[in-house]
């Protein structure tokens, strides 16, 4: 499974925040193993100081680094390649569900939790060209059409999780942004699951845990 961490975060933080210990029964007997990349966030995303564009050119960067270093690294401990699970939390659901839509020949499955899937409502501003459109799911899903739509809904599935308490609609945006996309996938007919918990699950770590222990084992 490939970890994307929160807004800004560092590989550690899945662990040192009990997501690892949330499935801890799954690990230990062998049914997953975690392999947690940095952000580059305060690079990219974060940096309101960019224009969205200008952010977007600078994560494809980081979306190369993904697919030149960190996805071979990770077929070597395997002993060669095989389907991934993309996984992320706030930003990094974005991240894990973008990874999956532009590359699901190596990850096929998505699990996104508090996810905002919209870049250009991260104080965007600027004039948006061709690198903010590939960069961004709610543009280019939209987009899709012919032969790759069809391989996309015959390769993809993606798994929204949302709460509807603290931070989870400011200033995360992660609630609107995941009842939209969950409509234009359904619209474009690519495979996916929208789970809405309930108005006292907040934009945090502990809520994280629950929803992944309690989807995780169905996927492993």
């Amino acid at each position: 499974m490939l970890v994307f961490p929160s807004e800004a975060g560092r590989a550690e933080d899945f662990a040192n925040n009990g997501m690892v210990e949330a499935v801890r029964t799954l690990v230990d007997d062998g049914r997953i193993s975690f392999f947690c990349v940095d952000s580059a966030d305060r690079y990219t995303w974060s940096d309101n100081s960019l224009s969205t564009e200008e952010r977007a050119q600078r994560n494809h960067l980081y979306t190369r680094w993904l697919e030149e270093s960190v996805v071979p690294w990770i077929g070597d401990q395997l002993g060669g390649p095989e389907p991934l699970i993309s996984l992320g939390v706030s930003m990094g659901a974005y991240h894990a569900v973008h990874f999956t839509l532009t590359h699901a020949e190596v990850a096929p499955l998505a699990l996104g939790l508090s996810g905002n899937y919209d870049v250009s409502s991260w104080h965007g501003w600027g004039e948006r060209g061709d690198a903010t459109y590939f960069a961004n799911p709610t543009d280019y899903v939209a987009g899709m059409h012919g032969d790759h739509l069809d391989w996309i809904r015959s390769r993809v599935s993606l798994l929204l999780v949302v709460g509807q308490g603290a931070y989870e609609t400011h200033p995360t945006g992660a609630l609107p942004s995941s009842l939209a996309f969950a409509k234009l996938l359904e619209l474009k007919g690519i495979p996916h699951q929208l789970d809405l918990w309930g108005n006292d699950v907040a934009h945090d770590w502990p809520w994280w845990q629950r929803q992944l222990a309690h989807h995780l084992p169905r996927f492993c």
